[in-house]
């Protein structure tokens, strides 16, 4: 019984989390982690075919690779002595979508537009680790806010985003293989 109790208290001692930006070595690793952490956002209406189809298009190595030359787009990795355990991605701007600019009225402004950790890691504070450096880098380029959609079924994360400062200011849709999703639009000023 000691030895479950020492084990027990041994799960529970935070791991330490770096995060940095990802680099072009990292990403193999970093499409795995992309590929096992999307459907865990995803509603429990999306498919599986639609998912594995965002999965391939948007999410595989050859994607990260463009994502890490694209001067509109910033690619952070948390990572602690296992590896990669999440990541996130900015963009700069709002995009086109009338709904999210009429939704993100403080400019200039970057949508927080990936930021996923593996299950394992959840509770560990690698999460947290990535907001703050992902807040802290909007910041220090004079962004005014840091804006994200999340899917409307995905209370989780909304308490999440909810607990570092985000408030709903509008809806917008994400387009899942063939189906509409529906997201909130959450801003944060900075």
């Amino acid at each position: 019984m000691e030895h479950l109790a020492a084990g027990f208290a041994a799960a529970l001692i935070p791991v330490p989390v770096q995060v940095t930006a990802a680099a072009t070595a990292e990403l193999s690793e970093l499409a795995d982690v992309a590929a096992r952490t999307f459907p865990l956002a995803c509603p429990p209406s999306a498919t599986p075919a639609n998912v594995a189809d965002f999965i391939a298009t948007n999410l595989s190595r050859e994607r990260f690779a463009a994502y890490l030359f694209d001067p509109s787009r910033e690619v952070l990795v948390a990572r602690t002595e296992h590896g990669i355990v999440g990541y996130a991605m900015l963009v700069d701007g709002v995009g086109d979508d009338e709904h999210v600019r009429r939704a993100v009225p403080i400019l200039p402004a970057r949508e927080l537009s990936k930021m996923y950790v593996l299950p394992d890691s959840h509770g560990s504070g690698a999460a947290a680790a990535l907001m703050t450096a992902a807040l802290e880098r909007s910041e220090g380029r004079g962004d005014s806010a840091v804006w994200l959609g999340v899917n409307q079924d995905n209370e989780r994360a909304q308490r999440f985003y909810s607990k570092h400062g985000f408030l709903i200011t509008g809806t917008k849709t994400f387009q899942l293989g063939d189906a509409v999703e529906n997201d909130y639009v959450m801003l944060r000023r900075l």
